[in-house]
């Protein structure tokens, strides 16, 4: 194991911002990982665990204590089906997810096509309870395997125990900082169809006579993910940054109701989606757009993605504190005008 001192945490970032880690460790092995860990337990240092860095805002002043980078890899497939028919696939947790998707699409087997193109590595999966056009990895996932930093045991996790909802997990949640993910297992649907469930992806394949397949679905997905800047392409200023900035806000009956009738009194209907309707999810874009930041609204060195009302880009230059500055601002507006909280949905490190 290779100990790094004072390494830029901002390059390893895809909003590429962001202060050093006093130590750094770039973990290929579990063994790997249980030495880290030992070596930030034995100096008393505070642990971040980095993985493909596409949800997260690091502070300025960078992080006082170990960043561990998990880059454990490889893909395996198991030969036959399990008791429900499904095949399974492995995945070291530092595996590029869009190699993976891309993948099990090449190998024929439905589940994860409709997260294509979402930056990052596996082993994010699972803790954020991924998600975008009508799929989430908590409906494929078998299993997690993890180092649990309490007992310094190497733990199977069931889907059960990992208590998924909606962008989260016990990963990010109840038992934040305790499990290290080491590797995930999906059980996918071998010859299954792809989901069109999602407007954008239903409006893409309007007017076709056969049904899409997986890899087409997945090259219309990637091109939807590209028009709204939310594929990381090189040279691209709409592509560095965090992501979708804020979640879409789950709201009670009451406050839907109140929402419904703030947006009546300024003539607006409250967009409703099949997929936003079960919970009384909202769209964070529209609070967005309807408070006054519009696609390509300028802030100095950040700003708002001229194709994604979500996503805070770096314009160049940007701080972790501009960062922060026009969150809290987007924040509060809607707040004050719609009567809902923004909950960020990026990672915040050592703020």
């Amino acid at each position: 194991m290779l100990v790094l001192e004072n390494i830029p945490l901002a390059p390893l970032t895809t909003i590429k911002i962001g202060g050093p880690a006093k130590y750094f460790v770039d973990a290929r092995t579990t063994s790997e990982v249980q030495e880290a860990i030992a070596f930030a337990r034995s100096r008393d240092l505070p642990l971040f665990v980095l993985g493909g860095g596409s949800n997260l805002v690091v502070a300025d002043a960078g992080w006082p204590g170990l960043v561990l980078k998990i880059s454990i890899q490889g893909i395996d497939q198991q030969s036959g089906h399990d008791e429900n028919g499904k095949i399974l696939f492995d995945a070291g947790s530092g595996e590029s997810w869009d190699k993976f998707v891309s993948h099990t699409v090449i190998a024929r087997c439905a589940g994860v096509e409709c997260l294509s193109g979402i930056p990052g590595s596996v082993g994010g999966t699972p803790v954020q309870n991924v998600g975008a056009y009508g799929q989430e990895v908590a409906e494929t996932i078998a299993s997690v395997q993890v180092f649990d930093v309490r007992d310094n045991q190497v733990r199977e996790l069931c889907p059960e125990a990992c208590e998924f909802s909606y962008r989260a997990s016990i990963f990010n949640t109840t038992e934040r900082g305790r499990f290290v993910v080491l590797r995930v297992t999906y059980a996918l649907t071998p010859g299954g169809s792809p989901r069109i469930t999602y407007a954008d992806l239903k409006r893409h394949f309007e007017g076709r006579e056969t049904p899409p397949d997986l890899a087409e679905t997945r090259e219309a997905v990637r091109h939807i993910r590209a028009l709204k800047g939310m594929l990381i392409t090189s040279g691209d200023p709409d592509s560095k940054s965090a992501g979708s900035f804020f979640k879409n806000p789950v709201l009670s009956a009451e406050q839907h109701e109140d929402l419904k009738q703030r947006a009546a009194t300024r003539g607006l209907t409250v967009p409703s989606y099949p997929a936003l309707e079960t919970r009384k999810k909202v769209s964070a874009a529209w609070l967005v757009e309807r408070s006054g930041f519009a696609k390509g609204f300028g802030f100095g060195r950040v700003g708002i993605s001229t194709r994604h009302a979500l996503a805070i880009v770096n314009r160049g230059g940007a701080a972790a504190a501009d960062v922060l500055a026009l969150k809290q601002e987007i924040q509060h507006r809607v707040e004050e005008i719609w009567g809902v909280h923004l909950e960020p949905e990026p990672v915040m490190v050592g703020f």
